[in-house]
């Protein structure tokens, strides 16, 4: 192949590429105006739901059973906090045992 052939082919190689970039771009951005900025439901991302019961962690209330540590939630707060049934208070996540499925 001549060497003024080479020249054109790699320089439509490289046009190419340019093309193909712009175009991935500028179709991100198109696709990401449709949608508008993704926000999480706070409904859906909840650790507690009324009615569901939760467990105090063992160390909070030593000596006493898994059954007796044991309350249903009756309120879900907006700051993320619950009102259980029984128990004087508000109180957060971090004061109960992971949930087990």
């Amino acid at each position: 192949m001549k060497k003024r052939t080479k020249h054109l082919l790699s320089g439509l190689a490289i046009a190419a590429g340019a093309a193909g970039t712009v175009g991935a771009i500028l179709l991100k951005k198109s696709a990401g105006k449709e949608r508008g900025p993704r926000v999480r439901s706070k409904e859906h991302d909840v650790w507690a739901r009324p009615g569901m019961r939760v467990v105090f962690r063992a160390e909070l209330m030593p000596g006493q059973d898994s059954s007796t540590r044991t309350f249903r939630v009756t309120e879900l707060l907006p700051s993320g906090r619950v009102l259980l049934d029984g128990v004087a208070g508000e109180h957060n996540e971090k004061e109960f045992e992971a949930v087990r499925f």
